[in-house]
């Protein structure tokens, strides 16, 4: 990722599916575009959508061998967490500070996806990515665990609708990724865990126009 954004712009985070199929979308707030990474403040409250099916079930209730003929559509929700989020500069994964309604920081949560691509439309911009399933959950003592990896072997069992198509790769980032957990190396090393944000950041409660445009290419 190159160039930066200014503290408080409003910025998208979009992941997608195969064939480039919209399946979620957080609005936020730049909090900072720094040597780390961009990090986004995704406030509770804050508009979000989410892809399901046409019938009301959500995504995970739809059997995964069926996802790719059954009939989507996405929904309009609100965000519940507050969140901090960073994609860092150079890795394909997120990371997520999740805070406590006190402010306090809960937890480190690790998405691993494929890298980031940002874009800019002028009046509303973002970053796209490929959400890849596996993710790892880290406390302030560096204590971690893997999370979904049935999710991720059930998905796998399906290559003609899913959209990992190098589930080593994945596996060997989320090692790399538990190496910084376990020495403290950047950014497990307290940053970003005091962050507050500004009184004036209101959640924004509507999503902006522009927020279905196409996937912007890596």
């Amino acid at each position: 990722m190159t160039g930066t954004w200014p503290v408080g712009r409003l910025i998208l985070r979009r992941h997608f599916m195969r064939d480039d199929l919209l399946a979620r979308v957080w609005v936020g707030r730049v909090a900072a575009d720094d040597e780390t990474g961009l990090w986004t403040w995704i406030a509770t409250g804050s508009a979000y959508r989410d892809l399901g099916a046409a019938d009301g079930r959500a995504f995970r209730e739809v059997p995964f061998g069926e996802w790719g003929r059954t009939a989507t559509a996405m929904k309009e929700l609100t965000w519940r967490n507050d969140v901090l989020m960073l994609h860092p500069r150079a890795g394909a994964y997120s990371l997520w500070f999740f805070f406590d309604p006190d402010g306090g920081f809960r937890q480190w949560y690790v998405n691993l996806e494929e890298p980031g691509a940002r874009w800019d439309d002028g009046g509303i911009a973002g970053i796209d990515t490929v959400d890849q399933d596996l993710d790892i959950v880290a406390t302030a003592d560096r204590a971690w665990r893997w999370k979904d990896e049935d999710e991720f072997a059930d998905h796998l069992a399906h290559p003609d609708v899913y959209w990992v198509d190098d589930p080593e790769a994945v596996w060997a980032e989320g090692k790399r990724v538990v190496g910084l957990i376990e020495s403290g190396a950047a950014p497990f090393d307290g940053r970003g865990c005091d962050f507050r944000p500004p009184a004036a950041w209101t959640p924004p409660v509507d999503m902006p126009a522009g927020w279905q445009r196409p996937r912007q290419a890596s």
